[in-house]
């Protein structure tokens, strides 16, 4: 990812990194093929949920599961390094915003790039594990409510669910982080759009606003 030094995140900022992922939760696997057929030559994509571990590996462990009706964990291998993105909230700049005159429209957004090898996780127990931290972390987000759980499903049920799709692991060997929030424009500028996006009824134009002032 390019990352020009005004938009880079703070030197040590992992855990800031690591927040994004977490407050997104959903991001996009980027995967080589692996040349076998017509359908796997090129790159593909998943979009997907995945939970972070920050406690495993030097930058983290992401996991997730695939159907096992998609073919992209048929490409995994040790030699075969996978993107992972997380897109935070973005915004459109108009040159309106500015408090200075002749500059040109823009975007704003924060991303997280992270990068490893997909190991996949075949122990039952463990996909298990897994299944219910996802559940649990998505259920935490919903309105005060007795939160759904795997228990909920009869065990054959469940055995059966997992038997149709693939968990996996990814290590983090190398994670790059991206705020473009217009770090290399003037105070009144930054102010003038502050302003706009606060006025704006979408959620990623007051989260991007928001971001701005955390400057």
């Amino acid at each position: 990812m390019y990352v020009p030094k005004h938009f880079a995140f703070p030197e040590g900022g992992l855990s800031e990194l690591h927040d994004l992922i977490e407050d997104q939760v959903f991001g996009t696997l980027v995967a080589p093929g692996d040349g076998s057929s017509n359908s796997d030559r090129g790159l593909q994509a998943v979009h997907m949920p995945f939970v972070l571990d920050r406690s495993v590996g030097q930058y983290g462990t992401l996991a997730g599961h695939v159907a096992r009706a998609n073919p992209v964990w048929r490409t995994f291998a040790p030699e075969r390094e996978v993107l992972v993105i997380c897109q935070g909230p973005h915004c459109y700049v108009s040159p309106d915003w500015y408090a200075s005159a002749g500059l040109v429209p823009t975007w704003n957004y924060v991303a997280v790039h992270c990068y490893g090898r997909p190991r996949r996780v075949a122990d039952a127990d463990a996909v298990t594990a897994h299944l219910r931290q996802l559940s649990a972390l998505a259920e935490e987000r919903l309105l005060p409510k007795r939160p759904w759980t795997l228990d909920k499903i009869q065990p054959t049920t469940l055995a059966t669910l997992i038997s149709h799709i693939v968990a996996f692991r990814i290590e983090i060997t190398r994670i790059e982080g991206k705020r473009k929030l217009n770090q290399n424009r003037s105070a009144a500028d930054r102010a003038g759009v502050i302003r706009a996006l606060d006025g704006s009824g979408r959620s990623d134009d007051q989260d991007i606003a928001e971001a701005m002032r955390g400057l």
